[in-house]
Parts: structure tokens; sequence; C-alpha cells
């Protein structure tokens, strides 16, 4: 694992969807995954922090989103309330390496939260042993995986937690049948003689530019946010589509098949009104751990956990989690 902790990209201007603190030091980072894929990263730091290591926190999601989005909102307000954060693009999107763009893996993307306790445990200011991770929607499913093999993290919390490969494999709330997963399979393998014929990927379906009342209503909470200037980031996934085959990496990977081994105090939130409650609670059972809980917050939609405007992400909740379990500074 390399670190490069110059700035590997033009930091000139503040590209995100909030507004730049000015309690924190923020600094584009650059590292390898254990496949070789260099991955960007934005690294925060309390201001006047010198001479202390610190706790620290990697955080990613929501899926198909990017640093700039909700994942680096959390980081950066970490960072203001004393922890060394660091927010980060997925392999083959954003600014982050890997092609073809725009894929996911459970496997990969599994790895990339581990890279980034690489990237973090390395960093001087930075107490090895007290590294947790945040992981947003589909990648709360991610954070747990990667909690489950990876002794090296110490506390986890998911936010509206999505559990990929059960959504991929059998719809929304296991709607699908055994003969709609096969006629997805053979969909799905279809395309692959055809991008096999033409030697580039299909690209999948792109999330409508406008609500409908043709579509559930937590795909039009999707659109508001991705497709309007409150969440809308070019980079983001949902400004593309995902590549049309990325959904069979998840259609036969059980991604939380170790959940149980996880022995790390894990906090897991989501929202009372949010379509993806059910994958919290379902998840919750099967964590391993005694030191664990399920905070549902009442009257929350999936996207309020995004950017906060509705003011329902209890951010003292997560800085007492972490200080608790982690422990803020080292002496």
């Amino acid at each position: 694992m390399s670190s490069n902790t110059e700035n590997p990209v033009n930091v000139a201007s503040w590209d995100k969807i909030f507004p730049k603190s000015d309690k924190v030091e923020h600094k584009k980072v650059s590292f390898k995954n254990r496949y070789g894929i260099t991955l960007i990263g934005d690294l925060y730091v309390p201001k006047n922090s010198e001479d202390k290591k610190l706790a620290a926190l990697a955080v990613c999601g929501g899926f198909g989103a990017v640093k700039e989005q909700a994942s680096g909102f959390y980081a950066q307000t970490m960072a203001e309330r004393g922890f060394v954060t660091l927010a980060f693009d997925p392999s083959y999107t954003g600014e982050s390496g890997g092609e073809p763009r725009n894929v996911a893996s459970p496997d990969i993307n599994t790895e990339d939260f581990s890279a980034a306790v690489d990237c973090l445990g390395i960093q001087p200011f930075v107490d090895r042993e007290k590294i947790g991770i945040i992981g947003i929607c589909g990648w709360g499913g991610f954070a747990l995986n990667a909690t489950a093999i990876d002794t090296r993290i110490k506390a986890v919390v998911t936010m509206v937690m999505y559990d990929m490969s059960r959504v991929f494999s059998k719809g929304y709330f296991d709607a699908n049948t055994p003969e709609m997963r096969l006629e997805m399979k053979r969909s799905l393998n279809a395309i692959r003689w055809k991008d096999a014929e033409i030697g580039t990927p299909t690209p999948g379906y792109p999330m409508p530019d406008a609500p409908s009342d043709k579509v559930p209503e937590f795909l039009n909470d999707y659109i508001q946010f991705y497709k309007t200037p409150r969440g809308f980031h070019e980079r983001s996934v949902s400004n593309h589509v995902w590549t049309a085959t990325t959904l069979l990496s998840f259609m036969n990977f059980p991604l939380l098949s170790y959940a149980n081994e996880i022995e790390v105090p894990t906090l897991m939130i989501a929202g009372e009104n949010a379509h993806s409650c059910y994958m919290s609670e379902d998840a919750y059972k099967s964590i391993g751990t005694e030191k664990k809980e399920l905070l549902i917050v009442p009257n929350a939609r999936h996207t309020d956990f995004y950017d906060n405007q509705a003011g329902v992400i209890p951010f003292d909740k997560l800085e007492a989690f972490f200080s608790e379990n982690l422990s803020l500074v080292s002496r």
C-alpha cells in the first residue's frame, strides 16, 4: 500500500455539496487498494491538533455517490468533533481509478474500506489502534463485511444500511420469485455476449431526471436529492449509470454471511419511514457482538440521512459512540 498525501488532483476550488468548515484542515490524498487500484480521498484533520495521535474514521457511501456528497459531509462533521477522517471514492467511480468506469464489486468495495484503513493508519497523527468506519446506504453493508474480516477496525457505524447483495438478488422487500431471478440472470448474461462482441460494457438504466407518480416513492426521494442542486454532483454515478452487468457480482455473493463474526462495537442507524429500514433490522440480528445497538430515528426517511436538511442525523450519538469505543486522543 502506498500513500501520497500530496495533492494528486486540483483542490483550488471547493466542489462539495456542503460548505467548507473553518474548524478543520482538508487535503486530497491518494492510496492503493490490494488490487492495485488508486483511490482518491479527502482527508479532514481537526485544527490545533498538533503533537497528538487521534482516533480516525474512514467514511464512504451512499451507493453510487462520491466523496463530495454524503460521505464528505459526515467526514467533515466528525473532524469538527475531533476525529481524523477520510472520505473516499470507491474503485471505478469518482476520481478513483479502475476500468471500466462505474462498476461495483462486493469484494473490491469491501477491500476499499480496508485500504482506507491502511491510509489512515500510516498517518503520523493517527493512532492505528483507534480506527473506525462509517458506511452509508449500500456502503453500510460493505462496512459490516469489512469489519467482519479486518480486525484493525475497532468500531463500525452504518447509516440507513443497504445489503446490496440482497437487493440485487431478491429485489426490494425480497419480492423477486425464483422465476424472476432466473430471468434476470438470463437477461444479464445475454448482455455479457453483447459486451464481449463490442468490447465495452453496456450501461444500465439511468435514474430518471424528475420525480413521477409512476415510480416508487423512495426512487422519487433519490431523484429529489441526486438530480437537484441539493445533492447533484457531476462525478456521481447517479449522474451517469452503473454498468448493466454490475448486478451479477452481487447476485450470488451473500455480503453479510460472516456478520456473526463481528466482535467490535456496532451502531446501526435507520429511519422509521425509510424503505431500507428492514435491512438494518435484519442485519442487526445477525451481528455477533453483544456490544451492538439499533437506533431507529422517528419519522425519518432514507435520504434524510444524506445531508441533514431534515435535522435527523444524530451526530452527537455518533461522536459519543466513537469517543467511547475508540477514545479520542492517545496520551
